[in-house]
């Protein structure tokens, strides 16, 4: 019997297992669990993805890509003039408030580094691509506190079911920032 030649087997492969994580989480992983999803072969997801870590990798890299499409999207990470603590927490807020289930998806993926080695150079990727655009417009060192204060502010709208505060986000991120409104400047 001839192969089938099938080029989109392996992205349907990833859709796949992005669908079985956002449905049954993590646990519910598996090389078959993905191969019934995406309604292939059971060696098919093997012969792609060699190891569940590998699919991981590669799941992780195209949810990814739906915050840098935001970031891109909105353009104004690197116009001195803009407000950055107003374009951060407008940002985070736009992302939030897209497909909640992406967004979860994203962080359940890119929390499970914490167990899985191989997806912390795929994590740190992420942070990375933040963290480089806005070493532009302040220091590196400034830079990475912003990202993890945007990781925080979504981990906590995500686990605590609380609506998010737009303004809350931006004043914080300007106290970080040394400067706008809640930085302390001019109070006395």
């Amino acid at each position: 019997m001839a192969r089938r030649y099938d080029p989109g087997r392996r992205q349907r492969i990833i859709d796949a297992a992005i669908r079985v994580v956002g449905a049954k989480g993590i646990a519910g992983l598996s090389h078959r669990s993905v191969a019934a999803e995406a309604d292939v072969p059971l060696g098919s997801t093997t012969y792609h993805f060699r190891t569940l870590d590998d699919l991981m990798v590669a799941a992780l890299r195209q949810v990814n890509e739906g915050f840098a499409e935001v970031v891109a999207a909105r353009g104004t990470l690197e116009d001195s003039r803009a407000d950055l603590a107003a374009e951060l927490a407008g940002l985070i807020g736009e992302w939030l408030a897209g497909d909640r289930t992406g967004v979860e998806l994203e962080y359940e993926l890119y929390l499970a580094a914490l167990r899985r080695p191989a997806l912390r150079p795929v994590a740190a990727e992420w942070i990375d691509s933040l963290v480089g655009p806005l070493s532009r417009r302040t220091d590196p060192v400034t830079a990475r506190a912003l990202v993890a204060l945007l990781d925080g502010i979504c981990l906590q709208v995500l686990l605590t079911d609380t609506p998010y505060d737009e303004g809350y986000a931006r004043e914080v991120l300007g106290r970080i920032l040394g400067g706008g409104e809640g930085s302390g400047a001019g109070r006395s």
